[in-house]
């Protein structure tokens, strides 16, 4: 069978970024060839690049694989065409085929019209009726809905430095825990100032260890000068957090002294029985029953947040969304207009979390653990800047930033 080539384009700042590097090792970890026809280099730091390359695959098969995974980093056919499109056969179950969206932005020729795709979400369909296009999780594509099938009749935008770069490119480049954390954490504040200046959400992501290492009052304090606006969590950070506040303990180990009390190990069921008890969270803090904490601020300030379900949980809490397609339902509604996102102590909502936002949305990310960090721009969220630190002293650095105690 003949080879058989396409020719691809990009244009934005693919060198500093090293994402033309990426696109020429995705060709060879394909084992396809390459050729690059024409190159041109940015003159200055803001100007754009442009490179066109031609790609040859053994078969068709292999070119369109190659292709998807090429516009993943926002190459883009220069013979775009219409895009295709098939229906959905079974409710949640996506026709063969079916174009892969990620989370740069994207557009749809439909008609002779580009349509901008809207919401733009790694790992989805994109469904074009009535002259939109708009990403969909596969749970929630019904049958007979017309998807995108194929790779042409699509472009893709690559991730701009943008304001994420204004902010944080001094920290862009890797993780590391050797970088001069009194000058992350003021960046950090500044790209939160300005954050709330252009009328954006500021997310936060968040795990039980900031309860664990005593940064439980920072939190408050950061949600009570207005810099938490949106908070995903799970059932751990809810219950650990309102077990400090009814029994001044995080998983029984005393927050002021540090050693384990008596019986402390069962003060966090104990907790969520009395919260079940109340009915809810809010119903605890309508009741006078919690009056301190993480959740109190949340409720008094009027904060929302999704506490999402694992498979570990004890109790849970009434609050806690235990259907996890649910949860993520819930979390995409609370999006529109989050302008940045902090992400601390949590690996698993951390990924998930990233994987529900759109690439211009910038994201840092705080853990011990280098892991965690490098694990989130691994699975697609390449905008994300990890911190390797100690969770409670970032929390702590930071609202006194923020939130100085008087």
């Amino acid at each position: 069978m003949p080879a058989t080539s396409e020719t691809l384009e990009i244009t934005g700042h693919v060198i500093d970024s090293m994402l033309f590097t990426r696109i020429l090792d995705q060709v060879r970890e394909a084992l396809a060839d390459y050729e690059i026809e024409q190159f041109d280099v940015g003159r200055t730091p803001v100007d754009p690049s442009y490179a066109r390359l031609k790609v040859t695959a053994e078969d068709p098969e292999q070119l369109e694989g190659l292709i998807q995974s090429l516009m993943g980093l926002g190459m883009t056919r220069v013979e775009t065409g219409e895009a295709s499109l098939a229906p959905a056969e079974i409710d949640g179950v996506l026709p063969e085929g079916f174009y892969s969206s990620t989370n740069l932005e994207t557009e749809v020729r439909v008609d002779g019209r580009w349509l901008r795709v809207e919401n733009p979400e790694m790992d989805c369909a994109i469904v074009v009726r009535e002259g939109r296009a708009r990403t969909a999780p596969m749970s929630d594509v019904p049958k007979g809905a017309p998807v995108v099938v194929g790779s042409r009749g699509i472009r893709v935008r690559p991730r701009d430095r943008g304001r994420a770069g204004e902010v944080f490119e001094f920290m862009s480049s890797q993780v590391s825990s050797e970088k001069p954390h009194g000058l992350i954490v003021r960046r950090v504040a500044s790209a939160m100032r300005a954050t709330k200046a252009r009328g954006e959400k500021i997310l936060w992501v968040a795990g039980p260890a900031v309860v664990h290492t005593g940064a439980g009052p920072a939190m408050v304090r950061l949600i009570e000068a207005g810099y938490v606006d949106l908070l995903f969590a799970g059932n751990a950070l809810a219950a650990h957090d309102i077990e400090g506040a009814l029994y001044g303990t995080s998983l029984g180990v005393n927050l002021a002294e540090g050693i384990g009390v008596e019986h402390g190990h069962e003060h966090h069921i104990r907790a969520l029985n009395t919260i079940r008890r109340c009915g809810s969270v809010s119903k605890a803090v309508e009741q006078g029953v919690l009056t301190s904490g993480i959740m109190h601020a949340c409720i008094t300030r009027g904060i929302d947040y999704v506490l999402g379900g694992s498979v570990r949980d004890d109790g849970p809490l009434p609050d806690t969304v235990t259907d996890v397609i649910d949860a993520q339902r819930q979390m995409r509604s609370l999006l529109p207009g989050v302008g940045c996102g902090i992400m601390v102590a949590t690996m698993l909502h951390s990924i998930a979390t990233g994987n529900l936002l759109p690439a211009s949305v910038p994201l840092v990310c705080v853990d011990i653990n280098p892991a965690t960090v490098t694990k989130l721009a691994d699975r697609g969220s390449t905008q994300t800047t990890g911190v390797v630190t100690d969770v409670g002293l970032f929390l702590g650095a930071l609202a006194g930033e923020l939130a100085p105690e008087a």
